[in-house]
This record gives C-alpha cells, sequence and structure tokens, in this order.
C-alpha cells in the first residue's frame, strides 16, 4: 500500500514530469469513494486506522515550505499535483486549497501547472466544478463505460452512474483530460468490445483535450491482473488517434 504524506515529493510521475504532490486524505489512512481493484494506496478497507483530513491551513503552509525549499535548492517543478490515498475532491477544503495552490504556484513556480487526479464523481457540484475549471489540468477518471463493468472494475459507492458522469463532464467544453486504465483479468478486459466500444463511444462524445491511457505500474490488491502492453494499448485506441484525438499511452 502506498501512503503519501500531505506534501510529498518531487517525484518523476510517468504522465506529469517533475511533480510535487499534494495528499488531502489521511497521511496513514484512505478516504475514496470508488474502491479499485488496481488502486496502488490498496482496499479502502486497509486504510481506515487514520480518517484525519489536512485542513487548508495545513496544507498551504506545507506546500509554501516545500515550494520555498525546492526553489532553494533548485529543484524543477512541471507539476503541482493533486493524488494521493483516495479522492481530493472528498476534502470539505477542497475549493479553498485550490484557491491557495494557484497563488503558491504563480508566486513561485509560476511555469508549473497544477493538476487533479479525480474519479469525476463530485463535478455535478458547482464549486467543485469551478475548481477544477481554474487548474490547468483537470484529470477525470471514466475506465468503464457502464455501470455494471464500473462496479468491477471501480467498485463504487452506491448511486455512482457513468451516464451522470459523462452528462456533467459536457459541461467542460472538452476542456479536461481523461483518464483510463486498461488491465485484463477474469471477470474484466480492457481488449474487450463491451468495454472498449462503449468507452471509445464515450470519448466521442465529450471530446476532451487530452486522454491518458495508461496500464497497472505498481502491486494491486487484487492479485489476477494483467498489464496491458503500450503496443496493445495503442491498438485499441488507434482508431480515436486516426480520428484526430490526443491521446498519450503510459506502459
Amino acid at each position: 500500500m502506498l501512503r503519501e504524506k500531505t506534501v510529498f515529493g518531487p517525484i518523476h510521475s510517468r504522465r506529469l514530469g517533475n511533480s510535487l504532490g499534494i495528499n488531502l486524505l489521511p497521511e496513514e489512512g484512505k478516504i475514496c469513494n470508488f474502491d479499485c481493484i488496481y488502486c496502488e494506496c490498496g482496499w479502502n478497507s486497509d486504510g481506515r486506522d487514520d480518517t484525519r483530513l489536512p485542513s487548508a491551513e495545513k496544507v498551504r503552509t506545507e506546500l509554501e515550505a516545500a515550494l520555498r525549499r525546492c526553489v532553494a535548492d533548485g529543484t524543477p517543478i512541471d507539476s503541482i499535483t493533486f493524488s494521493g490515498d483516495g479522492e481530493p475532491t472528498l476534502n470539505p477544503e477542497f475549493v479553498t486549497i485550490i484557491d491557495d495552490t494557484l497563488r503558491l504556484r504563480d508566486q513561485f513556480y509560476p511555469s508549473a501547472e497544477v493538476s487533479v487526479l479525480t474519479n469525476a464523481t463530485r463535478i455535478d457540484q458547482p464549486a467543485i466544478a469551478a475548481a477544477l475549471r481554474r487548474v490547468d489540468n483537470a484529470i477525470m477518471k471514466i475506465d468503464a463505460p457502464t455501470n455494471e463493468l464500473a462496479a468491477i472494475i471501480n467498485r463504487p459507492v452506491a448511486g455512482y452512474d457513468v451516464a451522470h458522469i459523462v452528462e456533467s463532464l459536457k459541461a467542460f467544453d472538452g476542456q479536461f483530460i481523461l483518464q483510463t486504465c486498461m488491465l485484463r483479468c477474469c471477470d474484466y478486459d480492457s481488449t474487450q468490445p463491451a468495454v472498449l466500444d462503449g468507452w471509445m463511444d464515450i470519448v466521442r462524445t465529450l471530446r476532451p483535450r487530452r486522454i491518458m491511457v495508461y496500464t497497472i505500474n505498481r502491486a494491486t490488491p487484487r492479485q489476477d491482473l494483467e498489464k496491458l502492453t503500450p503496443d496493445t494499448m495503442r491498438r485499441l485506441v488507434q482508431p480515436l488517434i486516426d480520428e484526430g484525438f490526443n491521446i498519450d499511452i503510459y506502459g
């Protein structure tokens, strides 16, 4: 299980370069409204001992200290990235924290981007959606095209509805990054038409400015998962590439 401090790194991210991370969830636990079979933080049940969420003040203080240290050390930062041990938008001070982060970015690393990795479950809340529109990279997850398939790979809380997420994402007019994990196991297979065709239809509906297709890269809580090769993923998404979609593939 991966556990992160409130501000961590910078670390090299295969998708975002030299990334200074921000974890808005517990430092020794996990809080998420998904329980993905591939999550590098483990199952939600593995992280219930710590439920303390960092305040906006704590994030602001630690982020400023980290940015000052990086400037003094001459450390480059490509992205200030909200990821960590669960879904960042579940922190009740998410909007304030985004505003503070943008201000500190402009002060210390104006060329760095601010990125948020989110499962998009709370973008129907106007304040959350507005905050995500203010960052450089709102990286929204859709792995599966139907509720039935999402129940296998993402194991979301009750009430999750793919169609509702897609409808909410339409309001972004394509100004977001779609992230999708592709893998294979006994009851889920990203290479099969039941998954792939519906997902491509969602891409064509939403027309995101960029798409990140990736596969598992670390230990996963479920043991029977098979990663896909970059060549396989490229073959799967080639029809979308041919249609002009901007797709990055990470093996």
